[in-house]
């Protein structure tokens, strides 16, 4: 009971005198301090908004130009052009009473240096916006860049010299750009031409045709006028009708899952690199509060939107029966933590002061000690977020709308993330092949009930000290979490750091409360509830066939020396593969992404083209010359990274046609067209893992300081999921994800086949580890 009394600010007693309070003078310290605390943070946030409203001005450029402006007055110089004194007399009459001439003068001008420094301001973003909405750049090879590209980037430099805060560039990114239809019409048609024989290939140009003349102006217009009226035109009903409004289950379908480092082990004790970690991710958030990250800036120049890093932390995604709904809370000062069936809520912070990294380490190892069994229906809870969204918004709101259920689930969705202690071992062996694979299916979905999948992100930590994340996909892309995981794991390794004996640095405060155990009442009805749905969960697992694996023979430091980009080198060999798995093209999907747009999420670049499908062909035939080959080759790498520089550039087709959809089904309109297109399957969904997006350390120095990245469930139930890491100069890894229920598709036959056909293609070049 002594930690209890700690947590009690004063207690009373009745006596025949009357009550007798005791007060508790720690914990009234502690109060205090936590006033304290949000006040700083209020204070903090004010500062922030002003110095980000006012970049690239700053309050020293407005005393400069006051400073000027009396200055000039005192050498009788009127830089205003008679502007202080038409102010001078606007003043109130009441003011004039009682302040002086001089006085006067003096607010005048200071009236009038304040807007000079405001329209500068507003000139210098406005300018800095129509700079950032040139894209030729991107266009231009690095050995012949135009003269107006060089001025444009001195300019770009000159307006964002001065050190920006994370969200200093929001309101100068320009807005997204709607396509024309006809270049998304005649773009479309393209990417498909591959696919479709004569017969079918005419009428898709038929209804393309129809909806280009007749639908399609209509449907424009009104985007158009969104475009106008909102910060972006996709990114709100991207995320409403492509991930909150879907009905199937998160795990799997939606949620994507990191890597820690494989390569190199910091320490084997769980619950110190479970310590550091969750140190670690709250010494990011409080820069993230405080807006002390740097925005990533393409070139080092060129910045890209921060906007979805707002809900990385404290958010979660709340069923509903139609539409869910992402919960983003200010702050939170304590994670849900799940082990061997039971939920504990562990306080980040004593006070205002954040927990050190061996503290947190005390609190995991009690509850790894905690020998305490879970209660009735406890163990499987979380497979209500693992299950259909309809059936988990009707549990929610018939077993978890009161009394200590509300509670208990509060404290997991008011969490700043979720922890999971795992029982279970895992680690990357190169010897055995099965061991990667093992660890990402771990990661994707354990055991359908030790990840709470509505969290923004959960953290999991494996029984030898190994760590991995499970990401809501709604909320933010890939880079967003990535950017956070390399923090992380960057803090983690070179500034946080172990003593000998694999435990955190420093001395655990023994006298902290232990973590609070989370109570429920769980009927028998909530139970059936629950193994539905774990039922359901579990069936979508055991269908995933994931095989990961490390490609050595090269990376991207060789890949150069065919003259093309990495991403458009993988691809390629990624159609050469499925070629050879199925004996056909398909429709490939490969993310972009669109930051370079204000909230700006992601576009869809088609990486089976006529140029690849040609290459494809020639090599299966065997018979061309090598010079011939290349000559396909680095054709069909022009027009991949042509069109990645497209969708990067607001210039994609699938945003522009889904927004089409999404107004015709507003207004009631039919099309044929949009129907088919939007009913197509991505048979083949890829994606390229960023890395380094944070410069921690030295990759040269640290080579084995590697990720494998991460990795997705498959998008069609025939079809394949591959993510792949261009991790460094000479290694790659891949995650293939497949289903065991289809005949058609076997994830390790089509990882040997992306093993070969990087391979072939390298041959053509010539390229070896030897030749480095």
């Amino acid at each position: 009971m002594a930690e209890a009394h700690q947590a009690v600010a004063f207690q009373f007693t009745v006596t025949p005198d009357g009550f007798d309070f005791r007060l508790s003078r720690e914990a009234l310290r502690h109060i205090y301090l936590s006033g304290i605390n949000s006040w700083k943070k209020r204070l903090i946030r004010i500062k922030n908004g002003i110095l980000r409203g006012v970049y690239p001005g700053s309050p020293t450029s407005w005393l400069v130009v006051v400073m000027a402006t009396v200055g000039s007055n005192y050498c009788k110089v009127d830089i205003s052009m008679g502007l202080v004194d038409c102010i001078q007399r606007c003043l109130p009459e009441r003011y004039g009473h009682f302040g002086t001439p001089q006085t006067e003068t003096l607010l005048s001008m200071v009236i009038f240096s304040t807007g000079v420094w405001a329209t500068g301001i507003f000139f210098f973003r406005q300018t800095l916006k129509l700079l950032l909405s040139y894209h030729g750049w991107m266009f231009e090879m690095h050995s012949k860049t135009s003269h107006a590209t060089k001025i444009w980037a001195i300019c770009v430099r000159l307006l964002s010299s001065r050190r920006p805060m994370l969200y200093s560039f929001q309101t100068s990114l320009p807005k997204l750009p709607v396509p024309s239809v006809p270049a998304t019409i005649h773009r479309y048609l393209d990417s498909v031409r591959p696919l479709l024989d004569d017969e079918a290939y005419y009428r898709m140009e038929t209804l393309a045709k129809e909806f280009q003349d007749k639908t399609a102006p209509r449907l424009q217009k009104y985007l158009v006028l969104k475009s106008w009226w909102a910060t972006n035109y996709v990114s709100d009903w991207w995320e409403e009708y492509v991930y909150l409004r879907s009905r199937s289950p998160l795990m799997v379908n939606s949620n994507y899952y990191a890597m820690d480092f494989v390569l190199i082990k910091n320490t084997n004790v769980q619950a110190a690199r479970l310590g550091n970690a969750v140190h670690a991710m709250i010494m990011y958030r409080r820069k993230l509060d405080r807006e002390e990250i740097k925005p990533v800036m393409a070139l080092g120049m060129v910045p890209m939107c921060s906007y979805q890093m707002e809900r990385m932390f404290n958010t979660t995604r709340i069923p509903g029966k139609e539409t869910d709904l992402l919960q983003h809370l200010s702050e939170s000062r304590h994670v849900a933590v799940y082990h061997k069936g039971r939920f504990f809520k562990v306080w980040l912070y004593e006070g205002s002061r954040l927990l050190k990294p061996r503290d947190l380490e005390m609190q995991f190892q009690r509850i790894l000690d905690d020998p305490s069994p879970p209660q009735p229906g406890e163990e499987k809870l979380a497979a209500l977020t693992a299950g259909g969204r309809v059936e988990w918004a009707e549990a929610r709101q018939t077993f978890f709308s009161s009394g200590k259920n509300k509670m208990s689930l509060d404290a997991i969705e008011r969490a700043a993330f979720f922890v999971t202690l795992d029982e279970d071992s895992h680690c990357y062996n190169p010897d055995d092949e099965t061991s990667l694979s093992l660890y990402g299916k771990a990661l994707l979905h354990g055991n359908c009930y030790n990840r709470w999948f509505d969290k923004s992100f959960t953290l999991i930590s494996c029984k030898n000290g190994l760590l991995g994340l499970n990401t809501e996909h709604s909320w933010a892309d890939a880079p967003i979490i990535g950017h956070l995981w390399e923090f992380v794991l960057g803090t983690d390794t070179f500034h946080l750091g172990y003593t000998e004996t694999g435990h955190c640095v420093g001395e655990p405060n023994t006298t902290l409360p232990p973590p609070q155990r989370l109570p429920w009442d769980i009927p028998e009805q909530c139970r059936e509830a629950i193994e539905n749905s774990y039922q359901v969960a579990k069936a979508l697992a055991d269908d995933v066939e994931l095989y990961c694996f490390q490609f050595l023979p090269f990376g991207k430091g060789l890949i150069k020396k065919c003259r093309t980009s990495p991403d458009a080198f993988v691809q390629i060999a990624l159609q050469l593969a499925h070629f050879r798995d199925k004996g056909k093209f398909c429709l490939t999907y490969e993310a972009s992404m669109t930051r370079m747009f204000r909230e700006g999420r992601t576009e869809t670049v088609r990486s089976c083209t006529n140029e690849s499908a040609a290459f494809v062909q020639a090599m299966m035939k065997g018979s061309h010359k090598k010079q011939d080959l290349q000559d396909l080759f680095r054709k069909a790498s022009e027009k991949h990274q042509n069109m990645y520089r497209l969708a990067m550039t607001g210039a994609g087709i699938d945003r522009h046609l889904f927004c089409l959809y999404i107004v015709s089904k507003y207004l009631g309109v039919s099309s044929p067209f949009l129907a088919e297109v939007l009913s197509e399957p991505w048979s083949l969904s890829t994606s390229q893992i960023p890395q380094f997006q944070i410069c921690m350390f030295d990759p040269k120095q640290y080579p084995n300081h590697l990720g494998a990245g991460g990795g997705f469930g498959p998008v069609a139930d025939d079809g394949y999921g591959v993510s792949y890491m261009i991790a460094g100069e000479n290694t790659m890894f891949f995650h293939i994800s497949s289903k065991y229920s289809s005949s058609e598709t076997n994830a390790q036959r089509f990882g040997n086949h992306i093993r070969q056909a990087l391979l072939d293609i390298a041959e053509l070049f010539k390229i070896s580890k030897t030749d480095s």
